[in-house]
């Protein structure tokens, strides 16, 4: 008996809709169709938005860590999707390289000279949907880093929108894009250290309440 209530709980879990004894208490509103998902302002959930670099270290290995504490917005128009906006601050002291060493470093002139830029920032200029797949998007924007700001163009790929945990609203997406440390003035051991650097990012979104 409490294998098959089991079982029938996964299933109606499953299909979307959730069953106790007293009846229905939800039913999933998941899409993963961009159009389907609520026009609004959201704002990045920083528990689950990170920013994960990768970059060569001396052609031994790709060597990883992430930025925390990304601070990001996002105005979002499933209709005119060119309409949507993204903006983005990300701490650049809190870095996690998994060294206490290279963290600390990574703060000197050397590399973000945070005592003088302790942050930098990201405006989108375009947002172009992939004509063959909806759910895919190339987003065209301003970083600044150290004082300078170069184009960057980051491809992004939409995941799913509906109630999360606790019943918040979100959209979720992943991102990828290809920077030169160069290109922000950050020319230290190059060419022994990569001067490319990979990004990936990763976002949901919390959608804020009317005003």
């Amino acid at each position: 008996m409490i294998r098959s209530t089991a079982l029938a709980l996964a299933l109606t879990v499953s299909g979307g809709v959730l069953l106790t004894a007293g009846g229905v208490v939800a039913r999933a509103e998941l899409t993963r169709t961009p159009a389907e998902v609520r026009a609004g302002a959201y704002k990045l959930d920083s528990d689950h938005g990170k920013i994960t670099w990768g970059v060569s270290h001396l052609g031994f290995s790709t060597y990883f860590g992430q930025f925390v504490n990304v601070q990001a917005e996002l105005v979002l128009d499933p209709a005119n999707p060119s309409a949507s906006r993204l903006t983005a601050t990300i701490p650049l002291t809190d870095v996690d390289s998994n060294s206490d060493g290279l963290d600390g470093h990574l703060q000197t002139a050397d590399f973000f000279d945070t005592a003088n830029h302790p942050t930098a920032t990201f405006v989108s200029r375009s947002i172009t949907v992939d004509a063959d797949d909806p759910t895919e998007a190339t987003v065209v924007g301003d970083l600044t880093l150290r004082g300078v700001t170069r184009p960057v163009t980051m491809e992004v790929q939409f995941n799913q929108a509906g109630p999360s945990m606790g019943g918040v609203y979100k959209a979720g997406f992943d991102g990828e894009a290809v920077i030169k440390r160069s290109d922000f003035g950050i020319s230290y051991a190059l060419p022994v250290l990569g001067d490319e650097v990979k990004l990936h990012i990763e976002g949901e979104f919390v959608l804020q309440p009317s005003a």
